[in-house]
């Protein structure tokens, strides 16, 4: 499976009622296709998995493969406790999903081998490949991944922990097993403003929340990427994303709930987050507002 394109991680909407609303999930999700995501991963971080219950997140799986009808690669989030996570992605599966995106196990920390395990027992409940996901009480050790590796069902790593040195001695010895159908994805907030880092590591995809609130600025920033141009991938690291990051990180939880406040503040409401998050207040409104607009005038000049 191979990905050409930002990762799209779309929200899941929520209506007044606080159920999953799959109409404005659908349109949320087609609304942001014609901007050429190149995989679409649904009931993840950005989509709240940790919030959803099992219909919900079959719910969601199953509008997104309807909505992307086959135009990209869908990738379902499975996690949490085992039993969830195993339920997920026979979900996914049963829903038309392409892969599996493996979120960490809920609340206990255990060691390697135990981890190894949790990933091996959910990429045994369906037949779809799955993508480790690198991050919290789901970290990896380099002989772990190595291991992992020589499942031909696990085709991925996405990195949410941000230790350069660890992500470069993985990416080196899952090169020396011979696996080269593996991919090597940059998972963490805000992944635009650490990628030309990662890049240089050998992880030359990423993961954009930021796609999900405003596409034209994330693609924006892809294309500066892809193409090397190093003035413009700048401009928009300094005037668009370093400033979001600053928002961001003044409450936790921020990664996922600005872009929902982001899509209300362009007239697409995708309701509220669920709790444990919070919704940024009317301050905090006024500045991502402002930061939105700088950035969708460095994208207009």
């Amino acid at each position: 499976m191979q990905f050409d394109g930002v990762l799209f991680f779309p929200v899941t909407p929520f209506s007044p009622s606080g159920a999953v609303d799959t109409a404005k999930l659908r349109e949320h999700i087609e609304s942001r296709l014609e901007f050429g995501p190149g995989g679409v991963f649904p009931a993840c971080g950005t989509g709240e998995f940790h919030a959803l219950d099992i219909d919900e997140v079959r719910a969601v799986v199953s509008t997104a493969v309807r909505a992307v009808d086959g135009r990209v690669p869908v990738i379902a989030g499975a996690g949490g406790p085992l039993g969830h996570a195993r339920a997920a992605a026979r979900a996914a599966e049963q829903s038309g999903a392409d892969a599996l995106l493996v979120l960490p196990p809920y609340l206990v920390k255990g060691p390697s081998d135990g981890l190894v395990a949790y990933v091996e027992d959910v990429a045994a409940a369906s037949s779809l490949p799955v993508i480790m996901y690198h991050r919290a009480n789901g970290s990896f050790t380099t002989d772990a991944v190595t291991r992992l590796a020589a499942n031909p069902k696990v085709i991925g790593f996405k990195d949410g922990v941000g230790d350069v040195g660890l992500a470069q001695e993985i990416v080196s010895a899952v090169a020396a097993t011979g696996r080269t159908d593996f991919q090597f994805f940059n998972g963490l907030l805000t992944a635009e403003l650490s990628q030309g880092a990662y890049r240089g590591l050998g992880m030359p995809l990423y993961s954009s929340a930021a796609f999900a609130m405003a596409p034209e600025i994330a693609t924006a920033y892809h294309r500066a990427y892809i193409d090397n141009d190093e003035a413009a991938r700048l401009r928009l690291l300094e005037g668009f994303y370093a400033p979001l990051v600053r928002l961001r990180d003044q409450t936790p939880g921020f990664g996922v709930s600005l872009i929902k406040a982001g899509l209300r503040l362009d007239g697409f409401d995708a309701g509220s987050v669920r709790p444990p998050l919070v919704d940024p207040s009317e301050t905090q409104l006024v500045e991502l507002k402002g930061i939105l607009a700088a950035g969708r005038e460095l994208v207009g000049s």
